[in-house]
């Protein structure tokens, strides 16, 4: 009888092993105007779901420093992830919330020999932005139509917004002097573009949040690569040339069934981060 529960008892024990060591670790990025402590429910919520799950939350440029320059961001997330690289050779999961799902891909994308598996945009402005609705907390006096005065200069690149300020009125403008979207989004050739494009495809899936409801992201369509023509028409992802001549993989990977494209309602966005149940539903099921 003692043999049989011994035997029952190491049985469970190692199904336990198994069970709380199967799910890879997660990284996860904060918004602007935010820091690494509002990440919190998320994590807190992957560990619940998925017990022994390692989940590491960058805790840089927070509130303010958030405006910082997109680029000097990511080279100081190179530390971060070569340390975790090398702790977990299995792989990681990376998901980024608003400013910080642009940063995350920016980083998969300028990363040589990444290790990301999945990558969860979470209501980020990945097509650009292109409405104020948050800026009167940076630029009181900074309106749509003039916003580009400032962020196509030497000085608003040096901030993030600016660095992913897309003013559709002002195409050439956004070509010429935008530092950050235009490369990563290959409307820029680089001698990085090629990499810009691998590194995408090499993801094993992409999944991309957001929702007609989000009253900060501008177009919301952004959040899943749509942006607006001149004419202020939202132009969906797989009209855009960004798709269409598979600038950065985002058709082959569709085409590999590794995109997934995902519309939640009723989320303004300040809750994406926050919302346990979309977290449950939406989030946390493509971190196996």
């Amino acid at each position: 009888m003692k043999k049989k529960f011994l035997l029952y008892f190491l049985f469970n024990f190692f199904c336990l092993i198994i069970l709380t060591n199967a799910y890879k670790p997660v990284l996860l990025f904060h918004g602007v105007l935010s820091d690494g402590a509002s990440m919190t429910i998320i994590g807190d919520r992957i560990k619940e779901i998925h017990p022994g799950t390692e989940v590491y939350i960058i805790n840089k440029y927070n509130n303010w420093q958030s405006l910082e320059n997109a680029h000097s961001q990511i080279d100081s997330f190179f530390e971060d992830l070569d340390e975790i690289f090398a702790r977990h050779p299995e792989g990681v999961h990376i998901l980024g919330y608003s400013q910080g799902g642009l940063l995350a891909r920016g980083l998969i994308q300028l990363y040589k020999n990444h290790n990301v598996k999945r990558f969860v945009s979470l209501s980020s402005p990945q097509g650009g932005q292109y409405g104020s609705a948050f800026l009167h907390l940076i630029f009181p006096n900074l309106a749509n139509n003039n916003a580009y005065e400032l962020f196509y200069s030497r000085i608003g690149q040096r901030t993030s917004v600016g660095n992913y300020w897309n003013d559709p009125h002002q195409r050439e403008l956004y070509l010429k002097y935008s530092t950050f979207l235009p490369y990563v989004n290959n409307e820029v050739l680089c001698e990085n573009s090629t990499q810009f494009r691998d590194n995408l495809i090499r993801l094993e899936k992409m999944i991309l949040i957001g929702g007609p409801d989000d009253d900060v992201i501008t177009p919301w369509q952004s959040a899943h690569f749509g942006f607006y023509n001149e004419t202020l028409d939202v132009v969906p992802l797989q009209e855009r040339e960004l798709y269409t001549e598979d600038a950065i993989g985002l058709k082959t990977l569709d085409e590999m069934k590794k995109l997934e494209i995902i519309t939640v309602p009723g989320i303004i966005h300040i809750a994406w981060h926050l919302n346990v149940s979309l977290i449950d539903q939406f989030v946390v099921p493509h971190f196996d």
